[in-house]
């Protein structure tokens, strides 16, 4: 069985945690793992996260909970100790007040990636899908501006973060030997992915489009509310990977398509 580690980033999430915490629980797919990494919270966080892990136990759904809390160096730190622990096959993040749109996603995404037909070592690197964004209460509002393509290489991001982080889905032996960069404070999931899919590429493996919803993500984020350090360090990020040319093209098209 193909195996998924969801690792979900808290601190001080009490008001939003409980949908993250609910969607994971209810996913009919019995090979999930859930690793809950928490920067040492003060508020109900880990009642609520300790609660959970003893529902989960003493529940037959198949998955495993790992709470992990201890003070981080940040968001991307805190990435980093969840892709240490993880053991699925597979792995994505689903931060606080982020949720899977059904039940039945991962089911659906194995089914439409077709992954117990590949060997091991032949399945994709990445699986993505859309994305669907949500108010402060969990409420849709809106499909995310930003849509994958249909066929996504490590040069779709010269056009802008396509995939949003919460729908991609890494091979966690790539992902593990492709950590956070923790220079970036913002926007070291947009290099993260970049890198992913470039290892990927290297290694022959294809990337799969579940032409499907497969993450609801709430609006207010760390990146939305420091939004220009934010475009800075994507600046950043673009003109390493694809270089300063491309980059100042790339963003004058950016400013264009915002007058529009």
């Amino acid at each position: 069985m193909i195996r998924f580690s969801v690792v979900t980033i808290t601190y001080n999430a009490e008001k939003v945690l409980q949908r993250t915490l609910d969607s994971v629980c209810s996913q009919t797919y019995e090979g999930v793992e859930h690793l809950i990494v928490d920067g040492a919270s003060k508020d109900q966080t880990l009642a609520m996260v300790e609660q959970y892990k003893q529902q989960s136990d003493a529940s037959d759904n198949g998955h495993k909970v790992i709470i992990q809390s201890e003070p981080d160096h940040g968001i991307y730190d805190a990435m980093n100790k969840g892709l240490t622990q993880a053991s699925g096959d597979y792995v994505v993040f689903l931060n606080a007040g982020d949720f899977f749109p059904n039940t039945n996603t991962l089911e659906e995404i194995v089914h439409h990636c077709r992954l117990n037909e590949y060997p091991a070592d032949e399945r994709p690197g990445v699986l993505y899908g859309n994305t669907d964004i949500v108010d402060g209460e969990g409420k849709y509002l809106h499909p995310r501006r930003l849509q994958p393509p249909a066929n996504l290489t490590w040069k779709s991001f010269r056009h802008g973060m396509l995939v949003c982080h919460q729908a991609f889905y890494a091979r966690t032996d790539i992902a593990k030997n492709t950590q956070y960069d923790t220079r970036y404070r913002f926007s070291a999931d947009v290099d993260w992915c970049i890198r992913i899919m470039r290892e990927s590429e290297r290694m022959g493996l294809g990337l799969c489009n579940t032409k499907m919803v497969v993450a609801n993500y709430t609006e207010e984020g760390a990146t939305t509310q420091n939004h220009q350090a934010s475009l800075r360090e994507r600046f950043d990020v673009m003109r390493r990977h694809y270089g300063l040319f491309s980059t100042l093209v790339m963003h004058a098209w950016f400013v264009i398509r915002s007058l529009r």
